[in-house]
């Protein structure tokens, strides 16, 4: 069974930083993409950063230059480091791993964590 853990989150002000984490267990062979979404209330869930297996990586337009995007695959993690933090940033961010299982890549999601920020 594969398990997406989050970490990270919690509560800034505006203009401050906060790291995300997110760490794949389970029976893995092989990671494609690795991504971070979010949701506030009302909208859509939204991506965030994406990071492929070759390093390519995209940004939403809101968080280019603020947002850092990174990978560790020997350890099976995601990280999203954000700097200069907004108020309309506040959502919960959800991981996602592509995840070669069975025979093809499947979408894994992590449990979502709140980030709120202050203005």
């Amino acid at each position: 069974q594969v398990q997406l853990v989050e970490s990270g989150g919690g509560l800034v002000q505006a203009g401050g930083s906060l790291s995300l984490s997110c760490k794949a267990s389970g029976t893995i062979s092989s990671i494609n993409a690795m991504g971070w979404y979010r949701q506030s209330p009302g909208k859509q869930r939204e991506l965030v950063a994406i990071i492929n297996s070759l390093g390519t990586i995209n940004y939403a337009d809101s968080v280019k230059g603020r947002f850092t995007i990174s990978r560790d695959n020997a350890e099976n993690t995601v990280y999203l480091q954000m700097n200069s933090l907004k108020p309309e940033d506040t959502a919960v961010y959800y991981c996602n791993q592509q995840l070669f299982r069975q025979g093809s890549f499947r979408d894994y999601w992590g449990q979502g964590t709140q980030v709120t920020v202050s203005s």
